[in-house]
């Protein structure tokens, strides 16, 4: 017999842990009104998402030496990113339960900000380190939380507004690497400066984000008055751990996101030492990462309408391969088409946030989803660039480090197409805790 509070619908076991009732529609948990301040809010976060980490990559040398930091610390704060999305990244399910999504995503944004604005002032590394630690726990969480506030809010739109989400990302990027070291030196030449404007970003992201909260805890109050059977149980959901789709969404977002960084830390390295200039080899950077402007917003569209987007996911890790295979043997003579062949295929990133949607049926399922796959893949990206760099030191040179770089996108294609089939979670794993 099964167990009571389990029923079958086109036999598809749900565990039902309250009594029947409508989700929250849209214009429950946000009033029609605000519609438009949702989605300005959805690109402003998305946009600051990443220029806490590119804007001090632009200045991390004046930076290391304006606060003294020896090489070990250094050494620290370019894997500081990574650790901090998989530690506060677990922590999102649990405060979304507790006061809902936007609340959280609103508090999110509050931390980036404080976070940008404490740190140029900071007078040692410790203190750099910790404002900067605040930015990136705002950051984990909102990374964990917008593609639930997607599926919830925008449930016939989320293809293209997981677009327009990701198009930002990409584009947040991009202006912060593009833009620090003129903005620096237009201001005064102040490494400190340099960090501090990218605060203005953060506080205006704030702004579209209060009155969503403030109208989506009148909307959880209400509900919490009309049903006093009180919200799902914390434990709702299905138990991501044993869905085997789940696994390979999170190693497939773990790889994507090792390719990223070792491209973002090292590309301009490898186009350097074969002979293309500083300058040059800054801008083939930027125009991998512009790359994933345009294709941030196709990607997830196209993603969205196709039931298995295996097929997606080989065809960008075919670029990658092409690109790095392009890179060991003529570096120099192809630069511009292994920059754009490698910006296509760190379009990985739009497609596993759309993935992330498509993969889990209930709000409780996406909120899980997401936080287990991003913790779980960021804690996986940590050693690659910290790896590829010790290769390149004892081997001097950039073959068996282009080989291992081109090597890993081969597991990535497999879990891609694991990923992308057309199953969810709760398929898999049913409901409970």
């Amino acid at each position: 017999m099964p167990d009571e509070e389990t029923r079958t619908v086109n036999r598809t076991p749900v565990l039902r842990t309250a009594p029947d009732r409508p989700l929250p529609t849209p214009a429950q948990a946000t009033p029609s009104r605000l519609g438009p301040v949702l989605v300005v809010g959805i690109v402003l976060a998305a946009l600051n998402l990443r220029p806490a980490i590119t804007s001090l990559g632009a200045l991390f040398e004046e930076t290391r030496t304006g606060l003294g930091m020896s090489g070990t610390v250094a050494g620290m704060i370019t894997s500081v990113p990574a650790l901090c999305f998989a530690v506060f990244g677990v922590t999102a399910p649990r405060l979304s339960r507790r006061f809902g999504p936007a609340v959280v995503v609103c508090a999110g944004m509050v931390a980036i900000a404080a976070g940008l604005l404490i740190r140029p002032f900071a007078n040692g590394a410790v203190g750099f380190l910790a404002a900067s630690a605040l930015s990136l726990a705002g950051i984990a969480l909102t990374n964990v939380l917008l593609p639930v506030i997607v599926k919830r809010y925008f449930p016939d739109r989320a293809g293209t507004m997981i677009g327009l989400y990701s198009m930002s990302l990409a584009a947040g990027t991009s202006l912060a690497a593009a833009a620090t070291v003129p903005l620096t030196d237009a201001l005064g030449g102040s490494w400190r400066t340099g960090l501090l404007v990218w605060a203005v970003l953060a506080l205006l992201a704030v702004l579209p984000w209060l009155p969503v909260a403030r109208a989506s805890r009148r909307a959880d109050r209400a509900r919490a008055t009309a049903d006093p059977a009180g919200p799902v149980a914390p434990g709702a959901g299905p138990r991501v751990v044993r869905s085997r789709t789940a696994w390979a969404l999170a190693c497939y977002f773990g790889l994507q996101a090792t390719g990223a960084y070792i491209t973002m830390g090292w590309l301009p390295q490898i186009f350097r030492d074969a002979g293309v200039s500083a300058s040059t080899a800054g801008v083939l950077l930027a125009v991998t990462m512009v790359m994933g402007v345009p294709l941030a917003f196709v990607i997830p569209g196209l993603a969205a309408r196709m039931k298995n987007q295996g097929a997606i996911a080989v065809t960008l890790g075919v670029f990658g391969l092409v690109g790095y295979v392009g890179l060991y043997f003529a570096p120099a003579a192809g630069a511009w088409a292994w920059a754009l062949l490698l910006g296509i295929s760190n379009c990985a990133f739009p497609l596993v946030i759309t993935l992330i949607g498509l993969r889990a049926k209930s709000p409780a399922g996406v909120v899980k989803l997401s936080a287990f796959a991003q913790s779980t893949g960021y804690l996986i990206s940590i050693p690659g660039p910290l790896l590829i760099g010790t290769l390149y030191q004892h081997s001097g040179g950039w073959d068996l480090p282009l080989a291992l770089m081109a090597g890993l996108l081969l597991p990535q294609i497999v879990l891609g197409v694991l990923a992308g089939r057309d199953r969810t979670i709760e398929d898999e794993c049913g409901m409970g805790d």
